[in-house]
């Protein structure tokens, strides 16, 4: 694998803990720039003071697209440059389909998606004007695969899955890299005071129990987030990344079955598939 270990300046959404916060440490901790976003300006105040100018600590609402494009101006103007952006601003959702309200729904989707959205289009003419960059976009292992009571987090994973599958077929002429990363749970405030739960229905409660007894069967351990620092670093100084690479161990095995699953599938109704296909209409 060949590395780049030149100096890079990043934009990074969500900076004020997890992921965002560890990245950021991590790529400061080398000598790069980072331009780091949140929604509460103060939470970044502790960054700032150790890393000083090579820190421009913004205050951001992703799901404000005015507010982005003036983020992104602001850090170009301020480093002269863009090399990675991270769109990490996202929390999990946790209800049932029919639990979560269409308010919830869609609050879901304006950061974990159109957020990443925003901020992928105001980037997009810089890195293109510079014929170089790296678009890392943080999906989740529920980004391809599915869980219950999780059915809207999953839906604006997805969703980014495919706008980033996209967009490095439309970018990469331009020089421009793009990589989905997919965790498995870490020890971070993903779930915690960070999450919103939808009101529960109890109907779902044996739903609620079979999974957690699953997880507590898999006796699975949270990953350390810390741990993810050294990594993102070795994808951004790849000179070809991944478009998709998890994070965590266990999950390629987890998506060979889940991939098995779905070849099976499709294999035992390919001849219902063809059906539909039908015949040429005749010409007119």
């Amino acid at each position: 694998m060949s590395i780049s270990t030149a100096a890079k300046v990043w934009f990074i959404t969500g900076t004020s803990k997890g992921f965002g916060r560890i990245w950021a440490e991590a790529a400061l901790g080398r000598g790069d720039k980072v331009v780091a976003t949140a929604r509460d300006r103060t939470s970044l105040s502790a960054l700032s003071a150790r890393h000083g100018s090579n820190v421009l600590s913004l205050a951001l609402d992703v799901t404000d697209e005015a507010a982005v494009t003036s983020a992104v101006t602001q850090g170009m103007a301020h480093f002269g440059r863009l090399d990675v952006v991270v769109n990490n601003a996202g929390y999990g959702l946790f209800g049932t389909v029919e639990e979560v309200t269409a308010r919830e729904a869609r609050a879901q989707m304006e950061t974990n998606f159109f957020g990443a959205l925003w901020v992928t289009k105001a980037v997009i003419p810089v890195l293109r004007e510079q014929r170089s960059g790296h678009i890392i976009q943080v999906s989740s292992i529920a980004g391809v695969s599915a869980f219950p009571t999780l059915g809207l987090y999953n839906a604006s994973k997805w969703a980014l899955e495919g706008l980033s599958q996209a967009l490095a077929l439309e970018v990469k002429e331009f020089g421009i890299k793009v990589t989905l990363i997919e965790p498995t749970g870490y020890s971070t405030d993903w779930g915690g005071r960070s999450a919103s739960h939808a009101p529960r229905l109890s109907v779902y409660d044996g739903t609620r129990a079979r999974l957690a007894a699953a997880f507590a069967a898999g006796q699975h351990s949270p990953g350390n987030p810390l741990a993810t620092g050294p990594a993102i670093l070795k994808i951004v100084d790849a000179q070809e990344p991944p478009t998709r690479v998890f994070f965590g161990a266990g999950l390629l095995e987890m998506m060979k079955v889940e991939y098995a699953g779905r070849i099976a599938t499709w294999e035992k109704w390919n001849d219902l598939s063809i059906q539909a296909q039908g015949t040429p209409a005749a010409a007119k």
